[in-house]
């Protein structure tokens, strides 16, 4: 029948005039109302709608009250929505913007969550793999904001937490050479891994993976011929007991 043809049709012009309507209201609401809506949002998991409501709000109201606090949240948003490159440059802009905001510190705080989180990709879903077997770009850039937090405000809320994940994430990049280390070492690379190996033990010399680093330098020597030096690391490493590796477990 003719009028069953319609019903597609009349189907997409209501929802265009239902998504017009919502533009419009949303338009006409005042600020704390604005707020109200795009919190409850991000709070049941909207993210989507409360980062669209959170930019509506900032742009309408710039210089208002709740502007400073829409943005913080729009990174947020994104950083849930998994869109770290629109979350980072969000929280970057906050930075430049409001460099005596009292919320500067979670602004870094923030960067250094998403940093860490970015580099897991479709693969770590699927079979997960420890931080210190991924590209460390983005931990290594996580590790600098967490440091700029710490050093900027010793005694935010967030220090103490981040001071802990730099701790960790030391360990991590610190692993990270390591895995490098051990595949050249299979590949037969030996120069290599012992330059990896000596990077570890000058640059991260209170991590477990130090006492790993002289293995990989006994191995990389005696595979040389380079007994004497084996021999010295050796010594070393039986003068040194084998460290707790909790930060990897």
């Amino acid at each position: 029948m003719r009028w069953l043809r319609l019903i597609p049709l009349l189907t997409i012009l209501f929802t265009l005039g239902c998504a017009t309507t919502s533009e419009d209201e949303l338009d006409s609401l005042p600020a704390d109302e604005l707020y109200r809506r795009a919190k409850t949002a991000l709070d049941s998991g909207d993210y989507e709608t409360a980062i669209n409501t959170f930019e509506k709000l900032e742009v309408r109201f710039p210089f208002g009250k709740y502007a400073q606090q829409a943005q913080l949240e729009i990174a947020y948003a994104y950083y849930k929505f998994d869109e770290p490159d629109s979350s980072i440059a969000t929280a970057d802009r906050f930075i430049r913007n409001n460099p005596g905001s009292p919320h500067l510190d979670y602004a870094y705080y923030l960067k250094g969550l998403v940093n860490y989180t970015r580099g897991a990709n479709l693969v770590d879903r699927v079979a997960p793999r420890k931080p210190s077997e991924r590209d460390t770009r983005a931990l290594r850039d996580s590790f600098n904001d967490f440091t700029q937090l710490v050093k900027k405000f010793p005694d935010s809320r967030y220090a103490d937490d981040a001071r802990e994940r730099l701790v960790f994430l030391h360990n991590q990049l610190a692993r990270y050479e390591i895995n490098v280390a051990n595949y050249y070492i299979k590949r037969g690379a030996y120069v290599a891994a012992a330059n990896r190996a000596k990077y570890v033990i000058e640059n991260y010399q209170r991590t477990p993976a130090a006492q790993d680093a002289l293995q990989v330098l006994v191995q990389a020597y005696t595979e040389m011929g380079m007994t004497d030096l084996a021999h010295d690391v050796q010594r070393v490493l039986d003068l040194n007991p084998p460290a707790i590796r909790d930060a990897d477990k």
